[in-house]
């Protein structure tokens, strides 16, 4: 199945599918990533012998690092109507978590390295996130470039952290360890680097191995929430903020200055605080 896809490297076993991202140079989740995994998705929901899927990344320092900041440039006409070819309601973000959240099959994120932004809205999606001390972080840092989250981010708050941490985390805009994660309820546990592949490996493995049936069942009693009336309102309030020159213009500055290089993106929140500070 890897040879359908540019970004991701994916690989299957007795049921349980592994999807290893891998989009050098920092896997930003770029139009191509976004197209790589939403058929993915659409591919392993009609395949009955999938119970599974574990999300990783062939980079150990970055899971997903954020939407791509050049798509401001190189797709303006996505950018200026991002509700094209997503489903009623959604933007095609928001649209991507959804299908996540959506998905017959188990899903798993094994996070070794940062996530932000869309990067992290794709963790919060799925079913499940374990999270490696000492090497995992989490940050939805849009503020600082005069947005809000786009793709699903403070509806998958609200539901996970509670409002009060979801201000936190989205005005804060501060990148977040694995263990402030696992308890503000951003992830189920945070465990030690160097036990964390064989910790996902067995409960992948237990839960592809349960009897038939069983899996949906479970999915059945426990729907994900309808957040489409939160995705609408968080829709609005990212879009008015994106058509501002000033949202373009600190995602430009911030390419400028390194964002999406990998010595931009160990400091990305100081970078994009720079940013924010000269443009007042």
């Amino acid at each position: 199945m890897s040879q359908l896809f540019s970004t991701l490297r994916v690989t299957s076993d007795r049921g349980v599918v592994r999807v290893v991202i891998d989009n050098p140079p920092v896997n930003v989740l770029s139009l191509a990533m976004m197209t790589d995994l939403m058929t993915l998705l659409a591919t392993l929901r009609e395949d009955r012998t999938a119970k599974v899927i574990v999300f990783e990344s062939a980079d150990p320092e970055f899971f997903i690092a954020h939407v791509d900041m050049t798509l401001v440039d190189d797709d303006e006409d996505a950018a200026a109507d991002p509700t094209a070819g997503a489903p009623a309601g959604l933007n095609v973000f928001q649209a991507l978590g959804e299908a996540l959240r959506s998905q017959p099959q188990v899903t798993i994120v094994k996070l070794a390295g940062t996530a932000r932004g869309g990067g992290a809205e794709f963790v919060a999606a799925a079913d499940m996130t374990f999270a490696a001390i000492g090497r995992a972080g989490l940050g939805q840092m849009e503020v600082l470039a005069g947005i809000v989250p786009g793709g699903g981010g403070t509806q998958y708050l609200l539901e996970r952290a509670g409002r009060n941490r979801a201000l936190e985390i989205v005005l804060g805009a501060d990148l977040f360890d694995a263990q402030t994660a696992e308890r503000y309820g951003w992830v189920n546990r945070a465990l030690p680097a160097e036990e964390i592949d064989a910790f996902v490996d067995r409960l992948a493995r237990g839960i592809a191995d349960l009897p038939d049936g069983t899996i949906a069942a479970v999915k059945s009693a426990l729907p994900p929430q309808d957040l489409a009336a939160g995705m609408l309102r968080e829709h609005e309030a990212w879009a008015s903020q994106f058509a501002r020159p000033a949202a373009a213009k600190l995602l430009r500055d911030a390419l400028a200055a390194g964002a999406q290089t990998r010595d931009g993106e160990r400091r990305l929140e100081r970078l994009l605080r720079a940013m924010a500070g000269d443009g007042k």
